[in-house]
């Protein structure tokens, strides 16, 4: 039987209720460091300092990820490890954006009441607090009791009254439930032991094991996976049914490996890189285009004026070739990832830096290009030496606004480009 859960106070791991006290103690001290707090606050009348703690450190850890909900008085957080794995505001907006477009292209649906969101790994509710605006319902759907009744409070405090909340086991629940408009997933990336966990098969709910159930109950599902897979493999995983794959980083770090899913078949699906505002879409033939064409020939360093580094969802695409094309840009070499260019180019997405100086690994070289530094920001792509070691070699300690970049050009050559960043 599946339980939608009352709340008529304020729910704490499912059985205990925060008490008046310890919500004036949290409004009160949620400002202070939790570790001062600790130690310092005593035991308070009528106060659950353990709660008080917990509820003060998910507010201040929403304030960054979640500012939406931080700004609402009214919301309740869950233990440290739920909101360490929610999504961020930007991840869960820009899956909002990807719920709402499906919407609009399902001629059966609408943003009315025919339309359905059934989240079936609900969690903290970050993602099914955003994408269920999208929907005229929304089913909010988990097997952990308390998370249940920390949503049943909080949905209502985040304007999401209509919202159901269903305390059960997302593969019994998606037996019994009718047929809906799109079908959400996130499996947990923890294995028994607490352990992380990036395979597919190993997740749960097993997503490939109940794929024809869910396309039996939807015709478009969103699954989201660790941005550890390799996109290409997934893919086939899914055995031709994913129509777009979303590669969403935040501040040049990539986040999650979003899928959609459909009951079509797809020879191959549609790639989007995302880097905070920066968007960038590729065609499956764009995604696998080696582009050979684009290397930059050797000779040519007079002409390398500026370099550019893709933001981390293009080199998790590995997107080279059309990135090329559409920006006039040319690789270094063809595992170099890095590109470079004779005149700005302003939009590039990702790190842009004016080129000073390309030397090899010559000794000689080197004291001359570099005998002016003690500090420098290295980074080596296609080098047979890492970080430390060419850092050691260098003789530089780390910092300054200097950037030196070693790589391996078409012919084989070891190159240490110095740069400062673009303005």
């Amino acid at each position: 039987m599946h339980a939608r859960l009352p709340c008529n106070g304020i729910p704490y791991n499912g059985m205990v209720m925060i008490s008046d006290e310890t919500r004036a103690f949290v409004a009160a001290h949620r400002n202070e460091d939790v570790r001062d707090l600790a130690l310092h606050a005593g035991r308070p009348d009528g106060v659950d300092l353990t709660i008080a703690l917990e509820q003060i450190a998910g507010w201040q850890a929403a304030r960054t990820k979640l500012p939406d909900w931080a700004a609402h008085d009214g919301v309740w957080y869950p233990p440290h490890l739920s909101m360490e794995q929610c999504s961020s505001q930007f991840t869960a907006t820009y899956k909002e954006g990807i719920a709402r477009r499906l919407v609009a292209d399902d001629p059966e649906s609408s943003v009315s009441l025919s339309s359905t969101l059934v989240d079936l790994t609900g969690g903290f509710g970050a993602d099914f607090s955003y994408m269920a605006r999208a929907f005229g319902r929304a089913v909010y759907v988990e097997r952990q009791p308390h998370l249940c009744a920390i949503a049943e409070h909080n949905m209502p405090a985040l304007g999401l009254s209509y919202a159901q909340v269903v305390n059960a086991d997302a593969e019994e629940y998606l037996d019994a439930m009718p047929e809906a408009t799109l079908v959400f997933l996130d499996p947990a990336r923890r294995d028994t032991h607490g352990a992380r966990t990036y395979a597919i098969a190993d997740c749960t709910p097993d997503v490939l094991g109940m794929l024809d159930r869910l396309l039996a109950k939807a015709h478009r599902v969103m699954v989201k996976l660790s941005p550890m897979l390799d996109w290409h493999k997934t893919v086939d995983d899914f055995a031709g049914h994913v129509a777009e794959v979303h590669i969403v980083s935040t501040g040049n770090e990539c986040k999650e490996l979003l899928l959609v899913v459909d009951r079509d078949m797809h020879a191959a699906p549609r790639v989007t890189c995302v880097n905070d505002d920066q968007i960038l879409t590729f065609s499956p033939s764009e995604a696998t285009d080696a582009a050979k064409s684009t290397v930059a020939a050797t000779g040519d360093e007079g002409e390398w004026k500026y370099l550019y580094e893709p933001n981390a969802s293009i080199m998790k695409a590995g997107c080279f070739g059309p990135l090329a094309d559409d920006y006039g840009v040319r690789m270094i070499g063809p595992n170099s990832h890095l590109f470079v260019s004779p005149e700005p180019v302003g939009d590039f997405p990702g790190r842009s830096f004016r080129v000073e100086e390309v030397s090899t690994m010559n000794k000689r070289e080197l004291r001359t290009m570099l005998g002016d530094l003690t500090h420098a920001n290295i980074a080596v792509r296609n080098f047979p030496m890492p970080v430390a070691a060419l850092r050691r070699k260098l003789r530089l300690k780390d910092g300054g606004d200097a950037y030196l970049f070693a790589t391996t050009d078409a012919d084989g050559r070891h190159l240490v480009i110095r740069c400062r960043k673009a303005l």
